[in-house]
C-alpha cells in the first residue's frame, strides 16, 4: 500500500526516534555511495537516508540517481551529521522510477530562471519553484477561507461569454467555425446566428458584471477564477491567462471598498507568513542573494519578510489621483527626465513607473490611489459630483504597482446609460445588467485583485511567468 508512507515535512517535525517508516520521494543527491538526499515536495528540506555500506545490491546502488524516485523503508534514527536531528536507516530501498543521468536537466547545481521556463514541465523539482507553487497553494486557500468568514458566497461566473465588462477589446474568441469557410451574411460579414452559441462570444476578461448581478441578490459574493487578455504584451507583468479574485458587496460605498480590500490584502499575508515560513525564509534568501547583483540604488531598502511584515502592520497610505499627479509633477524624478512617461498634465493614465515611485520612493509603503479621471475608467464606475472623476480605487504595491483595482459601482439608471452611450457601449445587449438599476438598486462596489501578482509581491519574484504553473503568453502555450 502506497498510502503508508509519512510525508517527510511530518517526520522533520516529529522528534521521537527508534521506529519504523516508510518514505517516498525523489533523489536530489547520492554521496560517498551511502548517504542519500531524499525529497518528496512536502518541503525544502531533504531527509537523509542512510544506506549501509555492504547492505544494498551494487545493481540498485547504481541505480539511485538524481530524479530517481524511490520508496525506502526503515528505523528514524538520531543524525550524526550537521543540518539535521534525524535521518532514516534505510532497510529496504526500492526503485519506483530510474532518471538517467546522462539525460536529467536538472542535475545538482544553480539553473537560472530562464532556463527553467525552458523546461517548465520539470521546474516544479526545484527548491524555488517547489517554495512558490506552496506559497501559491496557501494564499488560494486563504483567499476562500477569508470570504467564508467574512459570510461571502463563492460564485462561478461564465469563462465563456458575450461581454467585454472592461471594454477594452482584447478578446480570445470563442467559434465552433470552420475558420477557412465560416458562415456569412449576404454582406459578406460573418453570420454569428450560425455559430454555436447564436452570437459572438469570448474568453471572459473578467467576473465582474456577473457578479454584481448575484450582489444585488446575496449582498457579499465573490469569484475566483481564470480570466483571459489577448493582450500582445511581452514583459515580467503581464499573462494572456490569469487568475482573478474579484469580490462584489451590495449597501458598499467606495470607503467599504477600500477597507475591505487592505484588510484582504493583509489578512492572506499574514496567513502566508504562519504557514509557510520555512518556504517564505528560503525565497527571502534567493531574493537576497539576486540583491546583491544590481547596483546599490536599485535594491530593495527591506528584505522579503521584512517588506511582508511592514504591510501588514501599517496602514496603507491614502490619497487622490489629482494628490499623485501634483506630487509626481513636481517630483525630481519627473523634473529630472528619469520617467520614460513625463507626468505633465492632469488625466493622464498613470504608468507602472509612476505607481513604483510614489509605493517605493515617496510614501515607501502601500498606497490606495481614489477619485480617477472618468474618461481613463470603465463605464461602469459610479461618477463623482465634479462631474469629472470617478470613485475609483487601485491599490499600489512595492515592486509591481497595481494589485487591486476597484470602485464604487454606478446604481444611478440615467447615469448609467448616459456614461454607456457615450463610451459607445450598447445598452441593448447589456439590458441585462440595467435590470440591476432597474430594480431595487442599491450603492454597492467592488474590486479585481490579479492573483498572480499576488503571489509575486509575496514571494519576491520579478517575473510573472514564475508565479503561475503553465504561463501562457504570445507564441507560447506549452503543455
Amino acid at each position: 500500500m502506497f498510502n503508508k508512507k509519512t510525508r517527510i515535512k511530518d517526520l522533520l517535525a516529529n522528534e521521537s526516534l527508534n521506529y519504523e517508516v516508510i518514505v517516498m520521494g525523489w533523489v536530489r543527491t547520492f554521496r560517498n555511495n551511502q548517504f542519500i538526499a531524499l525529497n518528496d515536495g512536502s518541503t525544502n528540506n531533504n531527509l537523509q537516508v542512510v544506506a549501509e555500506l555492504g547492505k544494498f545490491d551494487e545493481s540498485v546502488l547504481k541505480r539511485i540517481t538524481t530524479g530517481a524516485a524511490l520508496k525506502v523503508s526503515g528505523e528514524i534514527i538520531p543524525s550524526l551529521g550537521k543540518g539535521q536531528k534525524i535521518e532514516l536507516k534505510a532497510h529496504l530501498i526500492e526503485i519506483l522510477g530510474d532518471s538517467d543521468p546522462e539525460k536529467y536537466p536538472l542535475q545538482p547545481k544553480k539553473h537560472s530562471l530562464e532556463f527553467l521556463r525552458e523546461k517548465a514541465h520539470l521546474r516544479f523539482r526545484t527548491n524555488t519553484f517547489a517554495a512558490i507553487f506552496r506559497v501559491r497553494h496557501t494564499l488560494s486557500f486563504a483567499v476562500h477561507k477569508f470570504f467564508n468568514d467574512k459570510g461571502f458566497i463563492y460564485l462561478h461566473t461564465p469563462i465563456i461569454t458575450a461581454s467585454d465588462a472592461e471594454g477594452a477589446g482584447e478578446l480570445f474568441r470563442v467559434t465552433s467555425f470552420d475558420l477557412i469557410n465560416p458562415a456569412k451574411n449576404e454582406n459578406g460579414s460573418i453570420n454569428y446566428k450560425e455559430d454555436f452559441f447564436g452570437k459572438a462570444t469570448n474568453l471572459t476578461v473578467s467576473g465582474q458584471l456577473e457578479g454584481e448581478l448575484a450582489a444585488m441578490a446575496l449582498a457579499d459574493v465573490y469569484t475566483f477564477g481564470p480570466t483571459f487578455r489577448a493582450e500582445n504584451s511581452n514583459t515580467a507583468r503581464h499573462l494572456a491567462e490569469f487568475w482573478m479574485i474579484e469580490p462584489e458587496m451590495a449597501f458598499y460605498d467606495l470607503e467599504d471598498n477600500m477597507n475591505l480590500a487592505e484588510e484582504f490584502i493583509k489578512y492572506i499575508i499574514k496567513y502566508a507568513l504562519e504557514n509557510n515560513k520555512d518556504d517564505l525564509e528560503f525565497l527571502s534568501q534567493r531574493l537576497a542573494d539576486e540583491e546583491k547583483e544590481k547596483p546599490q540604488n536599485e535594491r530593495s531598502e527591506m528584505g522579503l519578510i521584512e517588506k511582508l511584515e511592514f504591510v501588514i502592520n501599517n496602514n496603507f497610505e491614502r490619497l487622490t489621483y489629482t494628490e499623485a499627479v501634483q506630487i509626481l509633477k513636481e517630483s525630481n524624478h519627473n523634473k529630472k527626465k528619469k520617467f520614460q512617461y513625463l507626468i505633465e498634465d492632469w488625466g493622464v493614465d498613470l504608468q507602472s513607473e509612476h505607481e513604483r515611485y510614489l509605493v517605493e520612493k515617496h510614501f515607501k509603503k502601500p498606497v490606495i490611489l481614489t477619485d480617477y479621471p472618468k474618461n481613463i475608467k470603465a463605464f461602469y464606475m459610479r461618477q463623482n459630483d465634479d462631474g469629472k472623476t470617478v470613485a475609483a480605487m487601485d491599490i499600489l504595491a512595492p515592486g509591481i504597482g497595481e494589485i487591486v483595482g476597484g470602485s464604487q459601482r454606478e446604481e444611478r439608471l440615467n447615469k448609467l446609460t448616459e456614461r454607456m452611450n457615450e463610451m459607445h457601449i450598447s445598452t441593448e445587449e447589456l439590458d441585462w445588467y440595467l435590470d440591476t438599476r432597474r430594480f431595487g438598486t442599491v450603492p454597492h462596489a467592488g474590486f479585481g485583485l490579479g492573483f498572480e501578482r499576488l503571489v509575486q509581491f509575496v514571494t519576491g519574484m520579478s517575473n510573472i511567468r514564475d508565479v503561475i504553473p503553465f504561463p501562457r503568453t504570445p507564441k507560447s502555450a506549452e503543455f
